[in-house]
């Protein structure tokens, strides 16, 4: 039976718990872009994004968890909230990084999880391509594409994810998929009579459904989750990425000899007209 986590973020609090859980059981890398050295060789963090308490920004080869801060205030600067969201991969039912991987590099295991073999991957980049949510991102130490794997080697030795088992609140919850569900539902309408209108859940039918899936306090745009993922089913559905190729050069290779040309007859004019006041 597919094993998965149900996030309700209506009692995340963004304390990050889980993402320091990921980061220390997965043994992870600060990003490197989030800090830099000062002359005293001290290591800083610099990533302040301004977007509210965040500071990660997003996903990334090194940054597998990813808490979403989210500011709502209205005109009248009343009835403000905060939303929270602990993001991560969603372990697609039908994922799109795994369809266009040319090298059959990730794999679903029996448990449901999707992971990214590192020893047989390329770097061609297609699954971060793949990815409808931005998940799987390429690494340039490993030269490898990296994501969550849903704790792989705990939950087949019978653990919880090391998210939930940090999480204070019970917002991560790991376990059977269905028994999640129902679980969910239960949540969800316990919300709606409270007369939370907006609550939804997100996840069990984007990309066949998702084995990390959602109770969201607002539409899925207001967390940045694409209300109808689109997901490639083979290499050929990518986006073309635009390249460079001979024809280009030529064109950019005549453009530049006219420009210089043209700006090489405006001074030896203006040197001309020059010479001709002197004389004058």
């Amino acid at each position: 039976m597919a094993k998965g986590m149900f996030v309700d973020t209506s009692v995340c609090i963004g304390c990050k718990a889980c993402q320091v859980a990921c980061k220390e059981w997965n043994g992870l890398a600060p990003e490197p872009k989030h800090f830099r050295s000062d002359p005293e060789t001290r290591i800083v963090a610099d990533n302040f994004t301004g977007n509210s308490y965040d500071n990660t920004e997003t996903l990334s080869a090194t940054d597998w968890r990813h808490v979403r801060f989210i500011e709502q205030f209205n005109e009248a600067r009343k009835g403000s909230r905060w939303l929270f969201s602990s993001d991560s991969c969603k372990h697609c039912t039908d994922a799109g990084c795994m369809n266009v991987c040319p090298v059959k590099a990730i794999e679903r295991t029996e448990l449901g999880n999707v992971v990214i073999r590192q020893d047989k991957c390329i770097g061609t980049k297609n699954c971060n391509r793949g990815c409808p949510y931005g998940v799987a991102k390429y690494s340039e130490v490993s030269k490898t594409s990296r994501k969550c794997t849903l704790c792989n080697d705990r939950i087949h030795s019978g653990l919880v994810t090391a998210c939930s088992k940090a999480c204070p609140t019970g917002s991560i919850r790991f376990g059977d998929v269905p028994e999640l569900r129902k679980i969910a539902d239960s949540r969800l309408a316990q919300l709606k009579a409270l007369g939370e209108t907006k609550a939804n859940i997100y996840g069990y039918h984007e990309a066949k459904g998702l084995n990390v899936f959602y109770l969201l306090m607002d539409k899925p745009a207001v967390y940045g989750l694409p209300e109808n993922p689109k997901v490639p089913q083979r290499p050929q559905d990518l986006p073309r990425i635009p390249r460079v190729g001979a024809l280009d050069f030529l064109a950019f290779g005549m453009t530049a000899v006219i420009s210089f040309r043209e700006r090489g007859m405006k001074d030896a004019d203006n040197v001309s007209d020059n010479e001709s006041d002197n004389r004058n």
